[in-house]
C-alpha cells in the first residue's frame, strides 16, 4: 500500500508543473513556467504572449487536437492565439518560459515604433499587445523616449538609472529572470553596470 502510493505520488509530481503567477491587473496576467522533460503544464483558451529563458524542444496539444512541434531559443517571444491545451516539455532539459495572458478584447489601434527609442526592436503588435525587445550594453546610455504601462520580462539584468524630463533621477535595476510591471514614462535609460542589459517588453493594449 505504502509503495503505490509513493509511486502515484512519483507521477503526479512528473505529469505536470504549476504556473507560479507574477502579477495580474485587469488587462492580463504573466505566470513563470519551468518544466522538467516530460512534464506538460495546462493552457487556458486566452491569447498569449510566451517569452523563453532557454532553448529546447516543447508540444503543444490543443483540446480535442493534434500536438504540435516547436523548437525555441533563449530570448524567442510568440504570440498564441487563444487556444487552450496542454504544453509538454519535449527536449532534454528543463524548459522555462514566461506566458503572458491577456483577459480583455484589446484595441485594434496601432502604435508602430512610435515614441520608442531607434534602438529597440519591435518584435509582434496586435490587437492585443506592442511587444519589443530591448538591449542596453553595459555602460552605455539611451535617448530619451516613451513606454506605455508595460510587463519587463528580463533575461539578461543590469544595474540601471532612469533620467526624467524634470531632472529627477530614478533607480531601475533589474535582475535576470525578474518579471515587472512598469508604469508608463518617458525618460532615457542609463546602464550603470558591467552586465549587458536584455528585456523584453509587453505593452497591453
Amino acid at each position: 500500500m505504502r509503495f503505490a502510493i509513493v509511486c502515484m505520488a512519483l507521477a503526479s509530481m512528473a505529469a505536470g508543473a504549476r504556473p507560479a503567477e507574477k502579477l495580474r491587473n485587469q488587462k492580463l496576467v504573466s505566470a513563470e513556467i519551468a518544466l522538467q522533460p516530460g512534464e506538460t503544464v495546462p493552457v487556458e483558451g486566452r491569447p498569449a504572449v510566451t517569452v523563453y529563458f532557454d532553448a529546447g524542444s516543447l508540444e503543444f496539444t490543443p483540446r480535442g487536437g493534434r500536438p504540435r512541434k516547436t523548437s525555441v531559443a533563449r530570448g524567442d517571444t510568440v504570440f498564441s492565439p487563444a487556444e487552450a491545451g496542454e504544453i509538454r516539455n519535449t527536449g532534454a532539459s528543463g524548459l522555462h518560459f514566461v506566458r503572458t495572458e491577456f483577459l480583455t478584447d484589446g484595441s485594434s489601434e496601432m502604435w508602430g515604433a512610435a515614441g520608442l527609442s531607434p534602438n529597440y526592436k519591435l518584435l509582434i503588435e496586435n490587437r492585443y499587445a506592442r511587444v519589443y525587445d530591448i538591449k542596453i550594453p553595459a555602460g552605455a546610455k539611451e535617448p530619451q523616449h516613451t513606454h506605455k504601462a508595460r510587463v519587463v520580462v528580463c533575461l539578461s539584468g543590469a544595474v540601471l538609472k532612469h533620467l526624467m524630463p524634470d531632472g529627477r533621477e530614478e533607480p531601475s535595476t533589474l535582475q535576470s529572470g525578474e518579471v515587472a510591471w512598469r508604469a508608463g514614462a518617458t525618460h532615457i535609460g542609463q546602464n550603470l553596470g558591467a552586465t549587458d542589459l536584455w528585456v523584453i517588453a509587453i505593452e497591453p493594449k
